[in-house]
C-alpha cells in the first residue's frame, strides 16, 4: 500500500524565505502522528503544501511531494481520501448555517448549502451519520453562530467527514478554547483514532497529543529537528531544544504536560 504522506527533500520559499528546508518524512495510512513545534517552525507551511496553496521550490527528482503515491491529484478527488481542518477554515464555517448544512457544504466543498447545490438523500444520511459520530446530531438544525465553541470544532470535524476520509489533518484543534471545550475536541480526535481514521495532529500544545498518537515528528525553523517515537520525541531534553528553553514533562492518563 502507499504511503499516505511522503515528503522528499522538500524546500519551500514564502515572500523569498526558506519556510520549509530539505524536509524528508514519510507517514503510513493507520499510523497517529503528531507534527510538533513552536511559532514560525513551518508547520503552517507543511499544510499548505498539502493542499497545493505552496509547491516545493524544486521539482521532481530533487523534491517530491507524494499523498497515497501520487504527486498530482484532482481537489475533489483528494477531498474525499484526505480531510483537513485548520483554524481559519473553523472560523470561516461560522457562519449562520445550521450544523446540518455545515456537514452537507463538505460535499460541495463550500461553506453552507447554495441555491445550486442539489443535495442527495445519500448526502443527508452522511451528513447526519458523521454529526452523530462527534455527538451534535441534537443539534442539526442550530446555527453554528448560536453554539459553543467546542460544539462549533465538532460541526466542522462532521464536514471533514461526511466523505467517510481515510486520514484527517488537524491544525492546531484546540487553539483559543476553554478547558470543556478542548476536552470535547480531544474526545472527538479520540472518536475518530479509534474509528479507523488516521489522525495526523499539527500542535505546538502537548495536550492536544492524544494517547492513541505514537509518533511525534518536530520541526523548528523549517527543518526536522527530530521523528520518532512519543515517549522519545516528548522527554524534557528534546523539548528544550525545540522551543529553545528549559521545560519539565509530566504525564498522566497518556497525556502529556509541559511546563
Amino acid at each position: 500500500m502507499p504511503k499516505l504522506i511522503e515528503f522528499e527533500n522538500v524546500t519551500i520559499h514564502r515572500e523569498g524565505y526558506p519556510a520549509l528546508r530539505e524536509v524528508t518524512f514519510s507517514i503510513e495510512t493507520g499510523e497517529h502522528t503528531a507534527i510538533l513545534g513552536p511559532n514560525g517552525s513551518g508547520k503552517s507551511t507543511l499544510i499548505k503544501a498539502i493542499t497545493r496553496e505552496c509547491y516545493p521550490r524544486y521539482a521532481p527528482p530533487v523534491c517530491r511531494l507524494r499523498i497515497w503515491g501520487k504527486e498530482v491529484w484532482h481537489l475533489f478527488e483528494l477531498r474525499s481520501l484526505l480531510g483537513i481542518v485548520t483554524n481559519d477554515l473553523v472560523e470561516t464555517c461560522v457562519k449562520p448555517y445550521s450544523a446540518m448544512e455545515t456537514a452537507l457544504s463538505g460535499f460541495f466543498g463550500s461553506i453552507g448549502i447554495w441555491p445550486n447545490h442539489e443535495v442527495t438523500p445519500r448526502m443527508e444520511e452522511e451528513a447526519r451519520k458523521a454529526l452523530a459520530f462527534f455527538d451534535i446530531e441534537h443539534l442539526a438544525e442550530r446555527k453554528l453562530t448560536e453554539m459553543s465553541s467546542g460544539e462549533q470544532r465538532r460541526a466542522v470535524f462532521a464536514r471533514a467527514l461526511v466523505h467517510g476520509p481515510k486520514a484527517l489533518i488537524l491544525d492546531e484543534p484546540t487553539n483559543s478554547l476553554d478547558v470543556r471545550a478542548q476536552r470535547e475536541v480531544r474526545d472527538s480526535m479520540r472518536k475518530l483514532a479509534e474509528g479507523g481514521v488516521t489522525v495526523i495532529l499539527v500542535t505546538h500544545h502537548l495536550p492536544d497529543i492524544i494517547p492513541e498518537i505514537g509518533r511525534v515528528i518536530t520541526l523548528r525553523e523549517g527543518r526536522m529537528h527530530s521523528d520518532g517515537s512519543k515517549e522519545q520525541g516528548l522527554r524534557a531534553d528534546s523539548l528544550s531544544a525545540l522551543f529553545g528553553v528549559d521545560v519539565k514533562v509530566g504525564s498522566e492518563d497518556g497525556y502529556y504536560h509541559m511546563w
